[in-house]
């Protein structure tokens, strides 16, 4: 049997070889092996990273780097766990269908649904942050309307067929690389003293200014969390990997050149920045980290062209939550985990799931229009915490799987997770460290006492629904008997 004709039992493993419910047909596999392999390099390059590195900065100091460091250290474990799950069985539920299958139905509801509502308030919040350089450049707009153009341009390509979305991201991740590329060949030249202009800096803004923690664990604590949620949407990929062409050969090539891509993405533009300028220079928060570096490297029209990235780099997020949470919400629908109505396929698309992603989405930039400070500010940190929470789900699901494929399929372990089960231990004990630093930091407190909550409420309630299950099921032979 070859590749095109196995797709529906063999690449829709969350279906378990089923069509979903109120559809009669699957996902198409429209993603070229170009399109995924451009959409696992972009992923690394978000907007958490251009937008949200300033606070880590302003809060860790040159340290950082060393928070960016023990973060990636941990993302790459878990992506390498990810890998190795999705390489044997591609699933466009990804995680959800692995928690699924390893630890019971009630997992899989909880571990989708967290992760569809936070892709989903994500596809807002990255349209806010859009909309913000828009109205810089069109004063006298509202924010609302732009995040509304910005909604509608990408539902309706997510809507036509998947490979819009691949093209869209294949060209926005091209360009973010390029941008993040130059970014860094700009900075190593300025550190070496090669630059035109400007001379090497040494270890000044390292060591001085309070010297390479000037915070203190407190500030290395609060540079961990930010890194943590920078690194967020590296789980699109093993999404997209069902409906490309290749799936296996996809997700193993992600996965082998994520270590590389985390050093020189992130932790390298961390260190050029500290390198260059001193940590706590008040352009840096107010500017932001790359435009303070542009500027200080007289680079023309240095911020504008940051703006640009920043706007695409918002505006690929965007797209790509759309895409995942839709995807994500088409597969538990599969599963019988979800409104049937969900679950309609037409064209080789979920459309009514790309429709209520995109609707959840817009209902959260009313929340911050309706009530900035109380409704909003409380979904914010409902949501702070739960990518932690997923990769909780991603690292004991791998657990219990690999045990099971070592049994029953060795041959389809095509990616191993190194050092198993020991580094698998290592990443779930630094998940639980991380979640407990953020539980006694008085700015993350809550965010980790509401995720905690949602997933309470989410398990409790994928527990009824199992049990509730098991009981029609029960009651089955009677019923027929009768």
């Amino acid at each position: 049997m070859n590749r095109t004709t196995a797709s529906a039992p063999e690449r829709m493993a969350d279906n378990n070889g089923s069509a979903p419910h109120g559809s009669g047909t699957s996902l198409s596999q429209g993603l070229k092996q170009r399109h995924l392999s451009m959409i696992a390099l972009g992923g690394v390059i978000g907007a958490g990273l251009f937008v949200g590195s300033g606070a880590g900065i302003a809060a860790a100091g040159p340290s950082i780097v060393l928070a960016y460091t023990i973060s990636g250290l941990l993302v790459m474990l878990v992506m390498q766990m990810l890998g190795e799950m999705s390489a044997a069985n591609p699933a466009s539920g990804s995680f959800s269908v692995y928690a699924e299958r390893s630890l019971g139905p009630w997992a899989g509801f909880s571990a989708g649904w967290i992760f569809w509502t936070l892709l989903s308030f994500a596809v807002g919040m990255e349209g806010l942050g859009a909309a913000g350089i828009m109205t810089s450049w069109f004063p006298g707009t509202k924010s609302w309307m732009w995040v509304l153009i910005f909604m509608v341009i990408f539902m309706t390509t997510n809507l036509i067929s998947v490979r819009n979305f691949g093209e869209f991201e294949f060209w926005f991740a091209a360009l973010k690389v390029a941008a993040i590329g130059v970014f860094l060949v700009l900075g190593i030249l300025a550190i070496c003293g090669l630059l035109p202009g400007t001379d090497a800096p040494g270890t000044a803004n390292l060591t001085g200014h309070g010297g390479f923690m000037p915070n203190g664990m407190h500030g290395l604590v609060l540079g961990l969390t930010a890194s943590a949620f920078a690194y967020g949407g590296l789980e699109t990929v093993t999404i997209a990997a069902a409906e490309s062409e290749d799936p296996i050969r996809g997700v193993a090539k992600a996965v082998r050149t994520a270590m590389w891509r985390i050093a020189v993405f992130y932790i390298g533009s961390m260190f050029v920045i500290v390198m260059l300028l001193p940590w706590n220079t008040d352009a840096v928060a107010q500017k932001g980290p790359y435009v303070s570096v542009l500027n200080h490297l007289d680079i023309p029209a240095a911020g504008q062209i940051m703006n640009v990235v920043v706007l695409i780099a918002l505006l690929s997020a965007m797209n790509a939550n759309i895409y995942g949470s839709s995807r994500m919400a088409y597969s538990l629908v599969a599963r019988g985990q979800g409104p049937r109505f969900l679950g309609m396929v037409s064209g080789g698309v979920p459309r009514l799931a790309v429709v209520a992603s995109c609707f959840f989405g817009f209902f959260t930039v009313l929340l911050n229009y309706w009530s900035p400070d109380k409704v909003f500010v409380w979904v914010t940190n409902t949501l702070g915490a739960v990518v932690l929470i997923v990769w909780g789900f991603i690292a004991v699901s791998q657990l219990v799987m690999r045990r099971r494929l070592e049994r029953e399929a060795p041959e389809k372990l095509v990616v191993r997770m190194w050092l198993f089960p020991y580094l698998t231990w290592v990443a779930i004990l630094g998940i639980l460290t991380l979640l407990v630093l953020m539980a006694r930091e008085d700015g993350t407190r809550d965010q980790v006492i509401y995720s905690c909550g949602l997933t309470v409420v989410l398990v409790a309630a994928g527990v009824l629904r199992q049990r509730l299950a098991g009981r029609r099921t029960a009651l089955l032979p009677a019923e027929q008997e009768d």
